[in-house]
């Protein structure tokens, strides 16, 4: 097992009396993609903002390569890239303009800008759109994009929030050719999603949630294996329907 890149150590947050994560400890290796998997309201959003640094823990703490993140957060969003579900690109600029923006947020000199932008330019084949603003770019390409800025600076760990959702089927597959890419680069990808076959092509572990505690976290095929299922999909009802019994 490759070393332990990220370690969330007994997170928990609270919304006034709610309690949106209950104590959440996981460890996630160097250059792994980790599926975050649950139900709406299972904690996986709330989890993963957490990690973007978007929001506070309420309790708890997060180690980067064997560091708190909340000892230095300039440094750790340094190695972080984050890309949104929904599209939060400047419209008023090009896809250039917000490529060179996001480099110039990270301290990137012109030099490195460049050189960064021609290799992803290259790697997600966006040179014919390079000069258009967003508004004109399909739902496929624009989630392109986003996936190419969030690794601008070069980072370490990606997050990716339902990189996926409400894409054509064949662009799906595009992406997802992209998102394994990643991995091959050495780049470590937490991946939260509702598509289970998503996350069972491209998920080295899964890890379900369920009332903002880990309901179980292993590899999709000793998932199917231990639940006898075919496929990831199956394995998940079964365990929502094991909750279902258990309230009744």
């Amino acid at each position: 097992m490759n070393e332990i890149l990220l370690k969330i150590k007994d997170v928990k947050k609270t919304y006034g009396k709610k309690e949106a994560l209950k104590g959440i400890s996981l460890d996630v290796h160097t250059g792994e993609i980790l599926g975050l998997l649950g139900v709406n309201g299972a904690g996986k959003t709330t989890l993963s903002s957490i990690i973007a640094t978007l929001i506070p823990a309420t309790a708890g703490d997060i180690e980067f390569q064997g560091t708190s993140i909340y000892k230095d957060l300039v440094a750790f969003r340094a190695q972080l890239g984050f890309c949104p579900q929904r599209p939060n690109l400047n419209p008023q600029l090009t896809l250039e303009q917000n490529l060179r923006l996001s480099g110039s947020y990270y301290g990137m000199t012109e030099e490195q800008i460049d050189a960064r932008m021609e290799t992803l330019i290259k790697q997600f084949e966006l040179a014919p759109f390079l000069q258009q603003r967003a508004l004109v770019l399909s739902g496929g390409y624009k989630q392109r994009f986003m996936i190419a800025r969030s690794l601008m600076h070069s980072p370490k760990l990606v997050l990716l929030d339902e990189p996926t959702v409400a894409l054509d089927p064949h662009i799906r597959r595009q992406l997802w050719d992209i998102i394994k890419g990643l991995k091959q680069t050495g780049v470590t990808v937490i991946l939260t999603t509702h598509y289970l076959d998503e996350a069972e092509i491209l998920s080295d572990r899964v890890c379900v949630l369920d009332h903002g505690q880990i309901k179980l976290i292993d590899t999709p095929e000793k998932l199917k294996a231990d639940f006898k299922m075919n496929n990831l999909e199956d394995v998940f009802i079964a365990l929502m329907q094991e909750n279902t019994d258990k309230n009744a």
